[in-house]
């Protein structure tokens, strides 16, 4: 203190510090650099403001810390796809749920995989072994830098599907057409049954990522309150809530109706236009999962029957809003017939009685 005021104490020094002191007070010392910054605004103003919107649509930061990535990375509109039917760097793949369809009539130039056969382990319940995948996708021409894109009939349900399966097994580039068949065929757009064959790819397949995917103990433990994460059951509100055991027609049953202690329902369709089968805007699926408190601040688990509609969920949660979710494909066909795991049952449905 006694050096300070010596210091200060000098004529010079004191009226210097003086109009330091002045300046700060009244701003200003910074205002002097930035007083510029007006008139070399103006000519880029215009362009500056163009750019805000598009980061911020693309690639929004989320609570969870995830990013979600540009749209136009996982989606792929009906014209683009048709600009780009020639492209040797794009692959198109058709997984639809009827039999027939793909034969009947395909968008040009893509390949038809088979949901049940192609994607899953035909003897154990599994998805397909890393091998047998491997020696598919270079069958259909597939290189490691390929844009894969995928579509199917019932608004992309085991389309969704195939982009998780390629997902997990690490392809890099996989996309889906929005709108799939429905949104295609509406617009009148080229159909063939020619069925293209390509030279051999060179993509290659390791271990599945274990961070996409949850298995039965995994969910019990969140059950439990072990383990935090939020579980979404997609499936119908008659599902849900125990009033039927599956969907009319379907032959993938459980023992127990209702859902799992805990998860929350959201029905897949929701999140698509039902004129179109496209995905709703991003703010508007934001908005539907938000309101049954899914914002991506946690970790995520979908699951459905079997698994085919619950990758569709998955697709928009991980894939567009960018929310850390995993796929419980073993579903309510795995859950309902499990010995020793907690069920909710709001109708009280028992062995397909009251």
């Amino acid at each position: 203190m006694k050096g300070l005021r010596s210091v200060v104490g000098t004529p010079a020094v004191a009226l210097s510090l003086a109009l330091v002191l002045l300046l700060a007070a009244c701003g200003g010392a910074p205002a002097a650099p930035a007083a510029p910054a007006a008139p070399v605004a103006e000519a880029p103003a215009a362009p500056a403001a163009e750019a805000v919107p598009v980061v911020a649509d693309a690639a929004p930061i989320l609570p969870s810390g995830n990013t979600a990535p540009p749209l136009d990375e996982v989606l792929v509109s009906t014209e683009w796809l048709a600009e780009n039917l020639d492209n040797p760097a794009v692959r198109v793949i058709e997984v639809s749920i009827i039999p027939g369809v793909y034969e009947r009539g395909h968008i040009p130039n893509a390949v038809n995989f088979v949901w049940h056969t192609d994607f899953v382990d035909t003897v154990n319940r599994d998805i397909v072994q890393p091998e047998v995948f491997e020696e598919l996708i270079q069958q259909a021409g597939i290189n490691s830098d390929t844009t894969v894109v995928l579509y199917g009939d019932n608004n992309n349900w085991f389309a969704a599907w195939g982009g998780w399966i390629f997902t997990l097994y690490g392809h890099a580039d996989v996309r889906l057409l929005d709108g799939g068949r429905v949104k295609w065929e509406a617009e009148g757009r080229e159909l063939t049954t020619a069925v293209p064959t390509f030279p051999i790819g060179n993509a290659t397949v390791e271990g599945a990522n274990p961070a996409l995917r949850v298995n039965k103990n995994d969910v019990l433990s969140v059950v439990e309150g072990q383990t935090e994460a939020v579980i979404i059951d997609i499936r119908s509100p008659d599902e849900y809530n125990g009033v039927i055991f599956a969907p009319e027609g379907f032959q993938e049953l459980a023992i127990r109706a209702g859902h799992i202690p805990g998860a929350v329902n959201v029905p897949w369709g929701k999140a698509v236009n039902q004129d179109t089968g496209e995905f709703k805007s991003v703010e508007e699926l934001r908005e539907l999962y938000a309101s049954v408190g899914v914002d991506g601040s946690k970790p995520v688990i979908v699951y459905c029957r079997i698994g085919e509609r619950a990758s569709h969920t998955w697709y928009a949660l991980h894939n567009i809003l960018g929310y850390d979710v995993t796929m419980y494909d073993g579903s309510w066909t795995e859950w309902g017939n499990s010995v020793g795991v907690p069920i909710a049952n709001p109708t009280g449905t028992i062995w397909g009685a009251q």
